[in-house]
């Protein structure tokens, strides 16, 4: 079956309940900027840079795409992060490059290594891997190794609803990252499905795993291939989706897909990014 390009609603037909809910309420530093009738300008997501931050962001227009040169070129080069204005996806990647600049530069790095490699025009493994996680990526501080066994073998019901204490009292914790996520979940009931690099440590929090993260990226150890990448199904952890509270969910969703029989994933990421 074709899948379906997602269409975000335009600014002013987003249910505002959506902004209270996660995975956007974890965003709420920027309610000003996705709440709301007005778009943000590109001065206005400009301003929220540290003073010493290399990046800013530029309006992509025509004169900007002139130079022809590749969309993280421009990045690497100049500092430069070509945005459409009055869109969502866009407006969520700069939240991202906001709040994960280290996470952001990492992919960036790693995709100019490949472009060398590669050329502008021909995508290797690792630049679908890159791409994957940035789009639809999420970081997984976890304290408990039991649970990694279970989600290594989909037993989604087994990681969401027999160990749904886990979630609530720190065991295992998420930070998205992916910004095509976020704008999902614009649509209220989106079946949200992340795509993790995980960092197992007992004393794991999700600051660490998310610079633990970065340096595994920076270094070349992980996203070498798209799948690396373990399927996170959000809308299983408590919070995400209204009807989680039910059992018979983990069962019914069509989210939760069963493991391939040949699908093996790599070890988690250590803390220090090993």
């Amino acid at each position: 079956m074709k899948k379906t390009r997602y269409i975000a609603p335009v600014r002013d037909a987003v249910d505002p309940q959506v902004f209270g809910q996660l995975p956007l309420a974890a965003w709420r530093e920027y309610a000003d900027l996705i709440e709301g009738h007005a778009w943000p300008s590109i001065e206005s997501l400009n301003v929220r840079w540290p003073a010493d931050a290399r990046e800013h962001f530029a309006a992509q227009t025509r004169e900007l795409l002139a130079d022809g040169l590749h969309y993280e070129q421009r990045i690497a080069e100049r500092g430069e992060i070509a945005t459409r204005e009055n869109n969502w996806h866009d407006l969520f990647n700069a939240l991202i490059w906001l709040r994960h600049p280290a996470l952001k530069r990492a992919l960036n790095a790693r995709q100019m290594t490949e472009i060398a490699h590669m050329g502008p025009r021909q995508r290797s493994r690792a630049q679908y891997a890159l791409t994957h996680f940035d789009e639809a990526g999420v970081v997984v501080a976890l304290r408990d190794p039991a649970l990694l066994a279970l989600w290594d073998a989909h037993d989604w019901h087994g990681l969401f609803w027999r160990e749904r204490k886990a979630w609530l009292d720190g065991r295992i914790q998420v930070e998205l990252f992916g910004h095509a996520l976020l704008e999902h979940a614009l649509t209220p009931g989106q079946l949200l499905v992340g795509k993790a690099l995980v960092v197992a440590d007992p004393d794991a929090s999700l600051a660490a795993a998310t610079g633990a993260c970065a340096r595994a990226i920076g270094a070349g150890k992980v996203l070498c291939d798209p799948l690396e990448l373990r399927p996170l199904p959000l809308a299983g952890v408590p919070g995400w989706h209204v009807d989680n509270g039910r059992e018979a969910f983990f069962r019914e969703a069509a989210c939760f897909q069963p493991v391939r029989a040949e699908r093996r994933y790599p070890a988690a990421i250590g803390s220090r990014g090993g």
